[in-house]
């Protein structure tokens, strides 16, 4: 893949208005290729989608860009970047995914409040399944959930954990129903999540929760997988309504690893 052209000040008729500070940080953060000097062959290089995320999220880190800050329209970043608008699409609807821009009306972009944000900026397998590891990626899971559903069992309040189980009951209606099922698990995860009190591990959880979902979503139609997946939510749910924070956690440590397997299992049937 060629390096990406410095278009900086040129601009085809009707989009002269193009701004000139944004088109300089894009040219200021290019650097020469340099050979790999390690006695092997230079790594594969990432995609155009991953270089220009990458790019927008060094520009807000080192706070060139801000929270609010509005960014330019599609037309004028392509100029910038000096790329076609399908891979500036997919790094913009990647980077709105992991919480760093949200669309406004108008096709705007705007930046976010970054500070738990920032955490899910790793997250490449967002852009490129090529990259997907699920051991990899639902041992992170992990690591992060199981700590927030201690939290959820030992801090949410009453009226939360009736919500988490009514969550995890409501799923049996659902057995059937893969679509129903999908936005019903997305809403009883993000109540854990929400329940231990902690924004940046929730953040870290949902951006976690998000990677893999075209497989996921594949998986959720195989024979008995929802029904599996609602027990458990259920057994979740109960341990923390008694106030057993390790049963919770084991229960939930046994969804994870159905959800892992059944993933594991779909992408051996897409091969």
């Amino acid at each position: 893949m060629s390096k990406l052209p410095n278009l900086t000040g040129i601009a085809p008729a009707g989009l002269a208005d193009a701004p000139d500070a944004f088109s300089a940080l894009v040219a200021s953060g290019k650097q020469p290729d340099k050979p790999a000097d390690f006695g092997g062959p230079a790594l594969e290089r990432r995609s155009i989608s991953e270089q220009v995320a990458n790019r927008i999220l060094s520009m807000i880190k080192s706070g060139n860009l801000k929270s609010g800050d509005r960014l330019p329209t599609e037309a004028q970043m392509g100029i910038a970047f000096g790329i076609s608008r399908p891979p500036l699409r997919e790094a913009l609807n990647a980077l709105t995914l992991m919480g760093v821009l949200e669309s406004r009306q108008g096709g705007r972009y705007t930046v976010t409040d970054l500070s738990p944000s920032r955490l899910v900026a790793p997250f490449n397998a967002m852009l490129s399944a090529a990259d997907y590891d699920v051991n990899e990626h639902f041992e992170a899971r992990a690591v992060v959930d199981l700590e927030l559903v201690r939290l959820c069992a030992t801090r949410a309040s009453p009226e939360h954990l009736q919500r988490v189980l009514k969550l995890a009951v409501d799923g049996r209606a659902f057995h059937h129903d893969p679509v129903a099922f999908r936005l019903l698990d997305i809403e009883f995860h993000q109540a854990v999540y929400n329940g231990g009190r902690n924004g940046l591990l929730a953040t870290l959880s949902q951006g976690l929760y998000d990677v893999g979902l075209d497989v996921r979503r594949v998986a959720s139609g195989l024979p008995g997988v929802i029904e599996k997946s609602v027990g458990q939510h259920v057994e979740v749910a109960e341990a923390m309504m008694e106030g057993d924070a390790e049963a919770a956690v084991a229960a939930y440590r046994r969804h994870l690893e159905h959800v892992r397997d059944t993933t594991i299992q779909t992408m051996a049937r897409q091969q």
